[in-house]
């Protein structure tokens, strides 16, 4: 038994390394590779996914975990062959061929996509993504098995194990009439009452300045990490000691440009939380993206949208920009205002998830073979006009604003939503279990909140699925409910709406 742990713990080890250094590659893509460099990137990208493929799924893993699953375990140990087991078991059903090819598609797709979205034109990424998309349903049909309701489920599995369509589509409608209810009521009011839009246009040295400022007085170690820019903003764990994240700059709407950096903030503190000690293990990792989401969405909206936040936000401001003649109250309205809108990443906290209803919808059609990547833009643009009201002038702020599909991301999406429930019943549980918490946040004191993070979040990795996680976490909560508690409260109140 000895013997397989070590072996195990081993080639796990040997595999973060390469999972490391794949995702240096992929930080290098999106932040300074010459754009001549992608068919180079892609077979690159390819030998090493190929290889950690082939070292995963070699047979005396296999064999460890067997021999292991017939001895006495800790509970570290226990966890570990567990998660190991599951991942063997869909690993192994996959052909090197196939995540050679999905490895070279995804290089190739992003390149398509940067050049579709420069031309604003559709046409350059068609062929790329179906081409994805025909991959990613060769990939849930070997991977899945008798228990296996919907293809999707096994898109899903990837990133949030244990969701399902049959729970999801469901979750969305609830969230989808609760959003609706909220729109209609703030629209009733007329667009005269309410809060005015802060317009500001700010040199891009003074927002890096302040980005840098926020993301280290947040609890971002900066010394373990680096802030870098790219036309996506991501971030990227090569390790817990090297965290990258990025940002793009909008001179036009620089507020929104410092929020994205919040958001991806959210995610390197996760990432620079988890348990190191448990590495080797396979359980030093993120219990899923929603997680993931909750703690980027925790930070960005229930922190980042507040009234203290906006107090602590503007002395730094004013410290760049001496000039600038604005109140914290101003800036709280500003930031929470409830606009139908085109684009996602600066959709505001009450309309977002309207935004992934509609690619949860698309994903769903393209996986069942009813959507082809040729039918996608006018597909879009129905969604939009159904579930939000706008239509997009453009390519480019509609079907090709996101990077996810370029990159295969398929399944991804509906992290974010699972991400904004969890993160909205973290908040109800901090404010109760830290009484001073808006005075802290206010005086920019951010340590105790990201203790109760690393405590209740971080320092649990992923010795046991996400959703086991979060209820340890808040109890028995209801996150839909306490989701639109919060926008009722915030939002509504802001507007002079009540349910």
């Amino acid at each position: 038994m000895l013997d397989a742990w070590s072996n195990l713990s081993r080639r796990l080890s040997e595999l973060d390394a390469l999972a490391g250094t794949s995702g240096l590659l992929e930080w290098d893509q999106q932040t300074g590779m010459p754009p001549g460099g992608a068919a180079s990137r892609g077979q690159q990208a390819a030998v090493i996914g190929s290889l950690m493929h082939e070292r995963f799924t070699a047979p005396e893993v296999g064999q460890w975990l067997g021999a292991l699953e017939q001895s006495p375990l800790d509970a570290v140990q226990a966890a570990a062959v567990r998660k190991q087991r599951r991942n063997y078991r869909r690993a192994t059903m996959l052909p090197t061929r196939l995540v050679e090819d999905l490895a070279i598609a995804r290089s190739e797709g992003f390149s398509a996509w940067m050049k579709a979205r420069e031309a604003d034109d559709f046409g350059p990424f068609e062929k790329p993504l179906q081409r994805l998309i025909g991959l990613s349903r060769e990939a849930a049909e070997r991977t899945a098995g008798p228990q296996t309701a919907h293809l999707y489920d096994e898109l899903l599995e990837e990133y949030d194990p244990g969701s399902r369509v049959a729970e999801l589509a469901p979750m969305f409608t609830r969230l989808s009439a609760g959003l609706g209810e909220l729109l209609a009521a703030v629209e009733r009011r007329g667009a005269q009452a309410g809060p005015q839009a802060v317009e500001l246009e700010l040199d891009d040295a003074g927002v890096r300045t302040l980005s840098r400022r926020v993301i280290r007085d947040l609890g971002f170690d900066l010394s373990r990490g680096r802030l870098d820019l790219s036309e996506h903003p991501f971030t990227c764990g090569l390790s817990v000691d090297d965290v990258r994240l990025t940002m793009k700059l909008n001179r036009k709407n620089p507020l929104g440009a410092l929020a994205g950096t919040i958001h991806e903030c959210g995610h390197g503190m996760y990432e620079q939380g988890l348990p190191k000690h448990l590495s080797g293990t396979g359980l030093d990792k993120a219990a899923g993206m929603g997680l993931h989401e909750s703690q980027s969405r925790f930070w960005e909206n229930f922190i980042g949208r507040s009234l203290p936040f906006c107090a602590y936000l503007l002395p730094r401001m004013q410290g760049i920009w001496p000039d600038l003649a604005l109140t914290p109250a101003q800036l709280f309205a500003s930031q929470n205002r409830i606009e139908r809108s085109l684009i996602r990443v600066h959709a505001d906290e009450a309309t977002y998830n309207l935004h992934i209803v509609v690619r949860f919808e698309l994903e769903v059609a393209m996986l069942e073979g009813r959507l082809q990547a040729a039918d996608l833009p006018a597909a879009w643009d129905a969604a939009y006009e159904k579930h939000l009201g706008v239509r997009a002038p453009s390519a480019r702020q509609g079907v090709l604003q996101d990077i996810h599909w370029s990159s295969g991301l398929l399944g991804y999406f509906p992290s974010y939503t699972i991400g904004n429930l969890y993160a909205a019943s973290l908040g109800a549980c901090v404010q109760q279990e830290i009484p001073d918490l808006w005075g802290q946040v206010a005086r920019g004191e951010f340590g105790p909140v990201l203790a109760w993070l690393r405590e209740k979040i971080h320092q649990h990795g992923h010795t046991t699925d996400a959703p086991e996680i979060f209820k340890a976490a808040v109890g028995d909560r209801d996150p839909v409910a306490d989701l639109l508690d919060h926008l009722w409260s915030r939002q509504g109140r802001l507007y002079g709406v009540e349910r």
